[in-house]
């Protein structure tokens, strides 16, 4: 019984953190934070990889300057759909900046936001990250678009979507990073 009645407390106290607001962030982030180390992204099956059109992403950077990638037309590319207030979001970004340090010249990474520039400035400030984030200037093409944050991609050369994922993973897994490499040289 004594088992049952410790079960019981430790029950409602986590609920009571997950209603308090101060605290509800917090332990969201931490369960995210402990997914990732769990969970990398995972191949489509070749049947289900859908082949995009080639098509121009028009962006505008956080200081205002635009910028277009072409997406299917000789690059692979890494979109992540993603917010500074969104737990999951924030539990995976490490591992995608880490990809971004040792891929970043030969995969375009395109995270887009459609938050406050200054807002996206400041959390990756102070989370001394490097990789750039972008404000969408076209809508979601409908074969990218998901109301779900994090929606993340990989794209290989020639448009076909190779990785779509939702919720957070681990982005810097060695089984993708084996997948990057033989997109990047294929």
């Amino acid at each position: 019984m004594k088992k049952l009645n410790i079960k019981n407390i430790i029950f409602i106290i986590v609920i009571t953190l997950l209603i308090v607001p101060q605290t509800r962030k917090h332990i969201q982030l931490s369960l995210q934070k402990l997914k990732v180390q769990f969970f990398s992204p995972s191949i489509i099956d070749k049947k289900e990889q859908h082949q995009l059109e080639p098509f121009t992403y028009k962006l505008k950077s956080l200081e205002g300057v635009s910028k277009e990638l072409n997406i299917g037309q000789g690059r692979v590319t890494f979109i992540s759909y993603w917010a500074t207030w969104c737990p999951p979001c924030i539990a995976e970004f490490p591992s995608i900046e880490d990809l971004y340090v040792d891929y970043g010249s030969e995969i375009d990474f395109v995270l887009i936001t459609n938050e406050n520039p200054e807002i996206v400035k400041r959390f990756l400030k102070e989370k001394q990250f490097r990789i750039p984030a972008f404000l969408p200037q076209i809508e979601t093409p409908k074969e990218l678009f998901e109301s779900t944050i994090p929606t993340s991609y990989i794209i290989d050369k020639t448009g076909k979507i190779i990785i779509k994922e939702q919720g957070a993973v681990d982005w810097n897994s060695k089984e993708l990073r084996e997948v990057l490499d033989q997109l990047i040289v294929s």
